[in-house]
């Protein structure tokens, strides 16, 4: 059974940094691409970050330059680094993956993707 959890969510001034991390049971990352997405209030689901089985990373526009996603494969778990941190990256943020995609590919469409973690809240304050 797979199984992504969450954690290092929480309250930020903005300017701030949080990381974030997800960890993986029942699937090995190091296998397969891995991804963050994250939804505001009334919005869809949004793609943030990915990284590749090669360690390629890719970033949506607009946290380009600000956070870093990163893997740890002694760990089994993917972080999210998130530095000058503004009010409009309040949001739940979520980690996924799905074993279709086990190169450097990954799905910018959150209906496109099989396992979920369950979320974690990250609230910055302005």
């Amino acid at each position: 059974q797979v199984q992504l959890v969450e954690s290092g969510g929480g309250l930020v001034q903005a300017g701030g940094s949080l990381r974030l991390s997800c960890a993986a049971s029942g699937l090995t990352f190091s296998h397969y691409a891995v991804g963050w997405f994250r939804q505001a209030p009334g919005k869809e689901r949004e793609f943030v970050a990915t990284i590749g089985r090669s360690g390629y990373t890719d970033y949506s526009d607009s946290v380009k330059d600000r956070f870093t996603i990163s893997r740890d494969n002694a760990k089994n778990t993917v972080y999210l680094q998130m530095n000058s941190l503004k009010s409009e990256d309040t949001a739940v943020y979520y980690c996924a993956t799905d074993p279709r995609y086990y190169s450097d590919y990954f799905a910018r469409r959150a209906d496109e993707l099989a396992y979920w973690g369950q979320g974690t809240q990250v609230t910055v304050s302005s």
